[in-house]
Order: C-alpha cells, then structure tokens, then sequence
C-alpha cells in the first residue's frame, strides 16, 4: 500500500514507521492519522513483526496537531466526528510492542503519540511539552492524563500551564523517557531495542506489556492478582516450557511464539 504522510520500513521482524510531513515538522493532520492507524492494525495481525518503531526526522518527532485543521473545528463538528476519538489511538491498541525514537520537537500531540507508546528513547536534542495553554486550549489525546501518571503532578502543571518545554535530560529525569542517547545514534539505539525485544517470544512480550499496562488501571492488589493470573496463563504456554527447557539445557530458545 502507498502512504502519502508516512514512510514504513522491513527490519527483519521489526517495522519501522516515520512519521513523513517534513516541510510542517510532521504536524498530525487527519490525512496522517488515519494512515498510521491503518498501518498499525495491518502491523497487528502481521506474523512476521514482533515490535514497532515509530520516529519522525531528526528535527522533529511531530511539533503538534495541525493547527490549520483544528482552527476550522466547532463543537458541533468535533463532536460528530469523534476527533481524536476516530483516528489517533490505534497505538494504544497495539498488543505487540511499540517504541518511540524521538528527536527534536515532540510538542502537543506529538508528545501525546509518543507516551501512548511502550518505550520513549529519546535524542539528546529532543525537546517535549504541551503547549496548547498557549493558543487556549487544553491537550486532548491523554496529555494531560499520561504526562500526569509518567511526570507527577508538579511537573504536569507546569508544562501545560506555563507551555514550557522539557528537554531531554529533564524528561529522563522525570521519567518520561526511558533512555537518552546522541542524536545520531537514536535510530540504531530504537532498532537494537526493538530486535532485542522481538528476538523473545511474542507471547512473553505481549503478556508483560499487558500486565505492566495494568498498573495504571487499577489498585495495586487487583494489579498483583492481574498479574499473577497472567503469570498462571503463561504456564500453559509453548514458549514458557521452550525457554525454561533452553534455559536448564543451556542453549539458545526456538520461540513458537505461542
């Protein structure tokens, strides 16, 4: 299939997607969202893949919902359409795992595409903020929510009152971001990563991600039960009696991947 706003990449089981509106700082337009959308549910039921990557170009990760788009929306209109609604969580839905390789700018929705993701490597010349106080408004894809449950709400506050923007440094520091490396070495670093993740089984995979997503949905009783019960599941599994047989055998596993 041909993409107009985006460019998608074969690594071996890993897919790479960048985001491709360069003259706009890959601003997400609805053009855009519906095509990583539709790329992200083909990548779902595609065998071959185990993770994703989702970058943009070394100047920005995505700077922001295109504003041209939103100026013309009224309530009526938004409403019926299901902005944000429609188009831009299918991330969320990915039970494979996601990262997210961020350089330069990641502002409003852009740093809203990248905390839906599983991982946030970032270059050391990325930049995040909400910034939507500044043409009055307020996030509207989880900022205001993710940023609060990876950040605290001290620092939420004040990148979503004030508009500022964290860099890199700030933001691993926080928490947002799970490691910083050089800008030139971002892409190598998220692609390791993501092989490094897809060389396990994908049921492993998926089971851990569901149960860390979990911890942000309930208590941390249910959570433990959750988890447990995962842990019990797993035991059913191909791959659970491969790894631990590989492991005692001392060799490598040959994953089923169920």
């Amino acid at each position: 299939m041909k993409y107009n706003n985006i460019l998608l990449e074969m690594h071996g089981e890993v897919a790479l997607i960048r985001l491709n509106r360069p003259k706009v700082h890959n601003a997400l337009n609805n053009a855009l969202m519906n095509e990583l959308s539709a790329v992200l549910e083909d990548l779902e039921v595609d065998d071959a893949i185990r993770a994703v990557v989702i970058t943009g170009n070394d100047r920005a990760f995505a700077a922001g919902a295109d504003i041209t788009e939103l100026q013309a929306l009224d309530f009526s209109r938004a409403y019926r359409e299901g902005f944000i609604s429609a188009n831009w969580e299918a991330v969320t839905r990915c039970r494979k795992p996601v990262i997210a390789a961020v350089a330069g700018l990641a502002l409003g929705g852009g740093c809203e595409l990248a905390m839906m993701c599983d991982l946030l490597i970032a270059a050391d010349n990325a930049r995040f903020g909400q910034p939507e106080v500044k043409i009055g408004t307020l996030p509207g894809a989880g900022g205001t929510q993710r940023l609060a449950r990876a950040i605290g709400k001290a620092k939420t506050m004040d990148l979503c009152l004030t508009g500022r923007t964290m860099d890199a440094r700030e933001a691993e520091h926080s928490g947002l971001v799970s490691r910083v490396v050089p800008a030139d070495r971002l892409l190598e670093t998220a692609l390791q990563v993501a092989k490094d993740i897809a060389g396990y089984s994908l049921m492993a995979t998926m089971l851990n991600k569901e149960a860390v997503n979990q911890a942000f949905e309930t208590t941390l009783k249910a959570g433990v039960d959750y988890e447990r019960r995962l842990l019990w599941a797993s035991f059913a599994s191909e791959d659970r009696g491969e790894g631990m047989s590989a492991f005692v055998e001392k060799r490598e596993p040959e994953w089923k991947h169920r």
